[in-house]
């Protein structure tokens, strides 16, 4: 930590009574006193009181889930901690969570912090706030113009990992994996068949050794590039792995995890592969803060995944689904589409996932939408898709190259309403399809739909 100064006992005091009117006026305050700190002293973060334990979980997907799950476990064991879940993973909102848990002149009021961090903003953290463990769930593409390709993330990443930071990573994902080599790791992955997966993705981000150029040879493929895999001329390939799902019971939602101090049951907290990981992901990192296995279990019972990511409900006998798909996350997107795909029954899919701040700006970036696997909604058991948003043309001719045939999909131009294009009559379940920014549009359709089954169901 740097020696305070006075500009940085200026901003603080702003900043702390900043905070203090926001929460007056009924506002969260976890972004806006972060930005105001560094635009005031953007050495902010190398002045401020650090805690002992520092825990960064990165990462494209999962990472707020990761993050959430950890947190409410601590939580349920009597941890006191800085966690910055209900803000953002930037620099600004890693300083309004310190900031939260700090007195009034910056001193740590807790000697733990799990720190959901977005991989870009690394060289503005790391070197202020270097971490004790890194937890990476996954790297692929995403946002394109932000992000470029995975290995442009994972080259910043390898940057900016202090030499003494323990990593822990997803053993089946051959890039985050190789993360930080000369560190001292662990690995997390699932060890059987999962039924939920599906080998067949448009893209794969890695399939050449990058030590020697080879074509990688793949074990298995779970979905895109996580599966197992070697180079047939070096080294180069998966690891063993530490903490593994072992068996899934999808029918009463158990599982079978297998740690380094034995075999223990767990309750799945969704069918969705991807939730599947981030569990393994929490359960890996908790035992590995030295949390007892066992209080890990017990916790977990009580878990389930925030509703802001996934929320089901039943309206009128049918069931409403409100389902997170982040929009420019071509992988995020696909692994939704298979997911709807396996599940029972029939279905109708609301897609309002355009990106609400790209739109704003009017790029023309519609590479992701071509590379989302929207061949997976090529099934007899979907029957309507609701395409909506300044981009629904795109969207359209993207399922009309994947053999979805015409009279199943219907256009709609504001996403507020798509609930008007849905018949309540042809599926079973309902699946809303929204991106982190269009939340609001989403739960405007929900809304709608459910007066709309409400009704049906009392002419019934």
């Amino acid at each position: 930590m740097k020696k305070n100064t006075v500009r940085f006992y200026v901003t603080i005091t702003i900043v702390k009574i900043a905070t203090k009117i926001l929460k007056l006026m009924g506002r969260n305050a976890t972004h806006l006193p972060g930005w105001l700190a560094n635009k005031m002293c953007p050495d902010f973060l190398g002045h401020l009181e650090k805690p002992e334990k520092l825990v960064y979980i990165t990462g494209t997907n999962g990472k707020t889930t990761v993050s959430n799950l950890t947190a409410e476990i601590l939580k349920d064991n009597g941890y006191d901690y800085i966690n910055n879940a209900s803000g953002s993973n930037v620099s600004e909102g890693v300083v309004s969570a310190l900031l939260a848990k700090s007195s009034f002149f910056g001193k740590a009021r807790c000697n733990l912090a799990v720190l959901e961090v977005d991989e870009r903003y690394s060289p503005l953290i790391y070197p202020y706030m270097q971490p004790d463990y890194i937890l990476c769930t996954n790297l692929f593409r995403d946002s394109y113009k932000r992000n470029a390709h995975a290995e442009f993330i994972s080259g910043i990443l390898n940057s900016q990992i202090p030499a003494h930071t323990k990593m822990i990573l997803n053993g089946e994902d051959l890039i985050s994996n190789h993360l930080a080599m000369g560190n001292d790791r662990c690995y997390f992955g699932i060890n059987c068949p999962d039924g939920h997966s599906t080998p067949n993705n448009i893209i794969k981000d890695i399939i050449a050794c990058p030590e020697c150029g080879a074509k990688l040879e793949y074990d298995y493929i779970r979905y895109n590039h996580i599966g197992r895999a070697h180079c047939p001329n070096c080294d180069f390939g998966s690891p063993d792995m530490d903490y593994t799902v072992e068996k899934i019971d999808y029918e009463n939602h158990r599982c079978m995890v297998k740690t380094p101090e034995g075999l223990y049951d767990f309750k799945l907290i969704g069918n969705n592969v991807t939730d599947i990981y981030n569990m393994i992901a929490a359960i890996a990192l908790l035992s590995q803060l030295g949390l007892d296995i066992g209080k890990i279990q017990t916790s977990f019972e009580k878990m389930k995944i925030a509703e802001t990511r996934y929320h089901s409900e039943m309206v009128g006998g049918k069931e409403v689904v409100m389902n997170l798909a982040k929009g420019q996350n071509p992988i995020a997107c696909s692994r939704v589409c298979d997911f709807i795909r396996h599940e029972e029954g029939t279905k109708t899919v609301v897609c309002m996932v355009d990106d609400y701040y790209d739109a704003k700006e009017s790029s023309e970036n519609i590479a992701w939408i071509f590379d989302i696997d929207f061949e997976f909604l090529n099934d007899d058991s979907i029957k309507q898709i609701v395409l909506t948003g300044v981009r629904h043309q795109d969207f359209h001719l993207r399922l009309l190259m994947a053999g979805i045939p015409e009279e199943r999909i219907v256009c709609c131009e504001h996403e507020v309403d798509a609930a008007q294009y849905i018949d309540c009559d042809l599926s079973d379940k309902f699946y809303l399809l929204y991106d982190v920014y269009t939340i609001h549009y989403a739960n405007k359709v929900c809304a709608d739909l459910k007066k709309k089954l409400e009704e049906r169901g009392k002419e019934a």
